[in-house]
């Protein structure tokens, strides 16, 4: 591949990694909840699904998945329902901290006792929730991007501009796709992860917990509902 069309792709995968979507919001979910390092799991799963995206088109399955209304549909519904089921159990999700306060009541526990573990809490910001597994957060993150066949009509679109049928093809795409992934990483993990990692603060106590859960439970819903609707 040509140095120019290489930076062209280049330019072109950091646009594409800052456009804010359900991987995003993935992402930003993982910094605030587990922390910066842990965020690089759930980034490897969107890549792995980026990968995979790439390949589909490559084998000429991503005319097929384009020309093809049922299976696009049935790839999109899925890819919609796994969302919201995502967003859901984060708004329904009850925050360890205020589980163990309730445990603690339930218990016969005293308002002194709890507000001395509220105290406890404030003072310890660095005690976390339980942590969630990184193969868990790995398969999270390739299911979000994979069940998204907007993204592999994209690849087919996108993906042409920069192969020349005429050069061996393995390496143009493996070229393509060693950049695109880089690319991605840098931005999610270098951009959307530190950002909401400066946010990490509000995670600290089970309302500030709670409200970040519900933001990005709404969020997942709203992706969801346009990949359901907008064609």
């Amino acid at each position: 591949m040509a140095f120019s069309l290489w930076l062209t792709l280049l330019v072109a995968c950091v646009v594409i990694s800052f456009t804010p979507g359900a991987g995003a919001i993935n992402t930003m979910g993982n910094a605030l909840n587990h922390g910066f390092r842990r965020a690089i799991w759930g980034i490897l799963g969107q890549q792995a699904a980026l990968i995979v995206h790439i390949a589909v088109v490559a084998l000429g399955v991503g005319v097929l998945v384009a020309s093809s209304p049922v299976l696009f549909n049935v790839i999109r519904y899925a890819g919609a329902a796994y969302l919201a089921y995502l967003g859901l159990r984060l708004i329904l999700r009850r925050p360890a901290r205020e589980a163990e306060g309730v445990e603690a009541w339930e218990a016969g526990g005293d308002a002194d006792d709890l507000n001395e573990a509220d105290a406890a809490v404030a003072a310890a910001p660095q005690a976390a929730a339980p942590t969630e597994s990184r193969w868990s957060m790995f398969r999270r993150g390739l299911w979000v991007n994979l069940l998204n066949p907007k993204a592999i009509v994209f690849f087919l679109a996108f993906l042409p501009q920069f192969i020349r049928p005429a050069d061996p093809l393995l390496p143009q795409y493996a070229t393509v796709a060693a950049t695109a992934v880089a690319v991605d990483i840098a931005v999610m993990w270098g951009f959307f992860a530190v950002a909401a990692h400066g946010f990490r603060r509000f995670t600290r106590s089970a309302r500030g917990q709670r409200t970040i859960d519900v933001i990005f439970g709404i969020l997942f819903l709203a992706v969801a509902l346009l990949l359901a609707l907008l064609h």
